[in-house]
């Protein structure tokens, strides 16, 4: 790909300017000159804020950089959001993040591809300023710069890359409207002249066996087939995981657990399945036991009631970090906070992550904790340490001038590949109590090396998680705290070229979680402080996608949450607390920290939280859907579609309730309320004395019909197939208290309508007054056994509906285009937009 370069740009339009502030400055960086920017007429306009700017060249915009003066400024840009297109009528939302008030240029990356993969060429940029860092300011924007691909030659060939696609994608939303209209010659005809794929050919052959020749069990055995063939798997990946917990009670020989703890460590030796805990602090004084867990033979043992009592080992003291070396079989341990870190009357100290304590947090928090903060006392030596856990011997790492000095509430993380330990931020455990950079520590060599200043590259912090990607030679760092303000950024470095990129300066703001200290981070982020501290916040896990940038985050909810009225289950919201992921039985174990003693009604809002460490210990699994659960909602689909077409035969009642009571009814998950509800409201097509629709007087849906259906639509599928996309047809009446009972059944519940939305769905795919007057196509003709009957437009509309729920599941790339034609005409003028 062809490597960015400036992509050079005019100014063409605004929403309004002040005087000599026009939107021209933004051409020229000039951080010392107060006028050098573009500043909005108005603070509020009804139609927002706006500055367009228009590209040179066709280009592939891939970052935008904004330069700020050389001070905070009230006036400067917060939140916004950035557009692209190739004309100013049409354009694409690319980027929403927000800006920080200092003097610092940021960069941002753009999305410069669309979800099938092509990259797209761009001719004009609209920035959006939706806030404001000062109350009652008008906006400001210093400099812009854009980046990206500029060579003609290499747009050129990209916009006719992008120019097929969109010419392929038209194409396919053609097919697909042809096929729903039972247009299937023409459709045929087309598929033959131009050679255009519109799915992959099991979806194809799900489709005449489903709903052209009605073959229900060679549908079934398709599902099979269409799920080996990884097509479910986007949908599978993409699912909402659900956090399953269960709370650990071994003990060791003598029934002990470790006591009661927050600010500790915790590393984990995933190849003979321990667990390794030291130290912390447990509410008056700073640990130094050491203790190790067998995931194997589920239980705890005391390696060191206190290693200040072992030779060269480390002192009681919390805040440090601890990591395990696979290679060496080693536990590196580094930085402190001890008990002889006594306040100061007028000390500035830095709040500690066990307790998140400060001279702000004393003044305005109602937490209380009695730990002790930081004083100017100077701690000499070096607190790094390395555990061998073959020989149980420790090894006191000596002094080196060009490491860290002696920090706490950083982040560690070990490279065993190449021998090498990274550590990224934390406070100085005296003196001036400065913030750390980035450095490097060579196990071979014993040598540390100094990679990032101080805020060289990102922002020193501390309270923040760390995470080695190693597959791709990158870290993962992200939030903590900074000056008194909670974080939601997030940095890539590359440590093959030692350079940073910025993925989110706010993940809060792209549907990531709150601004957080001391969260815990393996594969995902568990919990932490939010900005809210005087309340009693939930349990918050989290989910981050990384595959593409700039990522997703996604919550998970508790696996119980799905049954309504369960009891609470899992560990308390805290802070403090440590986790490590065993990779080889993907499970997260949890250990220990902190929580907020939550108030009684009756007792004073001002009185301050009290904290209590905790000494529980939890695993966790991630629960996904699975392929054969897939396959399951498949067939209850399938299986619906069947049972309320056999309702409509001349095939007896009996053995058609008796597909209901068996073939039916095992594809049900009788636990989900939704899905038995559903079932149950099936018998009614039993008992329903059959009727056609009765279309709307235009033929078509109403509009309310049209808004319900898109707005179900926009639904997560997980969530309609639990609800609205298992429908029975379309005017089936309801009969509650039946006489006839079904097996499995609750004999006092009455059936739910589930048909609600049928028509919506039908007349969409198929008006019944249709000026083409739709019937039997040939091509279906061929296709169908001889024997066979004409399959009904009503009834081959509701097939279709059962396919393209199914379709639901089936991964985007190898199915027809989402949406509909009928959407491209304006609703008021009938013309296309």
């Amino acid at each position: 790909m062809e490597p960015s370069a400036e992509a050079h740009y005019t100014v063409v339009g605004c929403s309004s300017f002040s005087n000599h502030f026009f939107p021209e400055n933004i051409l020229i960086d000039d951080p010392s000159n107060s006028k050098s920017r573009w500043t909005t007429g108005v603070q509020r306009s009804e139609n927002g804020h706006w500055i367009m700017l228009a590209l040179e060249k066709l280009s592939i915009l891939k970052s935008i950089t904004f330069g700020k003066f050389h001070n905070i400024h009230p006036c400067n840009m917060k939140e916004f959001k950035v557009y692209v297109g190739l004309t100013q009528e049409n354009m694409t939302e690319v980027l929403y993040s927000s800006l920080r008030n200092d003097p610092i240029r940021e960069s941002f990356s753009i999305r410069h591809q669309n979800t099938a993969g092509h990259y797209f060429p761009t001719r004009f940029v609209k920035i959006e300023p939706l806030s404001v860092h000062g109350q009652s300011f008008n906006t400001s924007i210093w400099n812009v710069t854009l980046t990206g691909i500029v060579n003609e030659k290499s747009v050129k060939e990209i916009k006719r890359d992008y120019d097929q696609f969109r010419e392929v994608r038209v194409m396919q939303h053609v097919l697909k409207h042809l096929r729903q209209r039972r247009l299937l010659t023409p459709y045929d005809s087309i598929i033959s002249r131009l050679g255009i794929q519109l799915e992959h050919p099991l979806i194809t052959e799900l489709y005449e066996s489903l709903v052209v020749i009605g073959d229900w069990d060679k549908a079934e055995l398709l599902l099979r087939d269409i799920s080996t063939a990884a097509l479910f798997d986007q949908y599978l990946q993409s699912s909402q995981p659900r956090a399953s917990w269960s709370e650990i009670l071994d003990t060791d020989a003598n029934g002990e657990v470790p006591c009661p703890r927050g600010g500790h460590s915790m590393c984990i030796d995933q190849e003979r399945a321990y667990i390794y805990l030291f130290g912390g602090w447990d509410g008056s004084k700073s640990l130094d036991d050491f203790w190790r867990y067998s995931i194997k033979e589920e239980r705890w043992t005391v390696l060191s009631p206190s290693t200040s009592f072992d030779a060269d080992a480390p002192s009681p003291r919390s805040c440090h970090k601890s990591i395990y070396d696979s290679k060496t079989n080693s536990i590196w341990i580094l930085g402190r906070l001890d008990d002889l870190d006594k306040p100061t009357p007028h000390s500035h100290a830095a709040p500690v992550a066990e307790t998140v304590l400060s001279h702000r947090t004393r003044r305005t928090s109602t937490i209380v904790d009695d730990t002790p903060t930081l004083s100017s006392r100077a701690i000499s030596g070096s607190e790094f340490y390395r555990y061998d856990c073959d020989s149980t011997k420790w090894e006191h790492v000596g002094i080196d001038l060009n490491g860290p000095r002696t920090l706490f509430d950083h982040a560690m993380v070990m490279d065993s590949e190449t021998d090498t330990i990274y550590v990224f931020g934390g406070r100085a455990s005296e003196q001036d109590f400065g913030y750390s950079g980035m450095y490097s520590y060579n196990v071979r060599l014993k040598k540390w090396k100094l990679l990032l200043p101080v805020d060289d590259s990102i922002p020193s912090r501390y309270g923040h998680s760390m995470i080695l990607e190693p597959s791709k030679r990158q870290i993962y760092i992200f939030a903590g705290e900074r000056e008194d303000k909670f974080l939601s950024d997030m940095y890539i470095y590359h440590i093959a070229t030692n350079t940073v990129t910025e993925v989110y300066s706010n993940f809060t703001s792209s549907g990531g979680p709150e601004p957080c200290f001391t969260q815990r981070a393996v594969f995902d982020a568990f919990d932490g402080l939010i900005r809210n501290r005087s309340s009693i916040i939930e349990s918050s896990h989290w989910l981050y996608r990384y595959q593409s940038q700039p990522g997703k985050w996604e919550k998970m909810l508790r696996e119980e949450q799905r049954k309504k009225g369960s009891a609470h289950s899992g560990p308390l919201s805290r802070f403090a607390h440590q986790v490590v992921y065993d990779n080889n039985s993907k499970t997260i174990y949890l250990h220990g920290g902190a929580t907020m003693i939550k108030r009684t009604e009756a007792s004073d809002s001002s009185e301050e939280m009290p904290t209590k460490r905790l000494s529980d210990f939890w695993k966790m699994n991630l629960r996904r859907l699975s392929a054969d659960e897939l396959i399951r909602r498949s067939a209850y689909l399938i299986r619906q579609q069947r049972f309320k077409e056999m309702c409509s035969t001349s095939q007896p009642a009996v053995q058609t309730l008796l597909y209901l009571q068996n073939q039916v009814s095992e594809v049900v998950n009788h636990d989900n309320e939704n899905e038995t509800q559903l079932f149950r409201s099936l018998l009614t097509h039993l008992l329903a004395v059959s009727s056609p629709p009765l279309p709307s007087p235009s033929g078509t849906s109403t509009a309310e019909e049209d808004s319900a259906h898109f707005s179900d639509r926009s639904r997560p599928p997980a969530e309609r197939f639990a609800s609205e996309s298992m429908i029975s047809p379309a005017n089936t009446p309801e009969r509650a208290g039946s006489p006839i009972k079904v097996d499995r059944l609750e004999p006092n519940s009455e059936p739910g309508s589930a048909g609600s939305g049928d028509s919506v769905l039908e007349s969409r795919v198929l008006p019944s007054s249709d000026p083409l007057k739709i019937s039997e196509d040939p091509y279906e003709t061929s296709l169908r056994p001889t024997a066979a009957q004409p399959v009904s437009q009503e009834r081959f509309a509701q097939r279709t509906k059962t396919f393209e729920a199914i379709l639901e599941f089936v991964a985007d790339e190898v199915k027809q285009p989402s949406g509909s034609l009928l959407d491209l005409i304006d609703v008021d003028v009938g013309s296309p937009v």
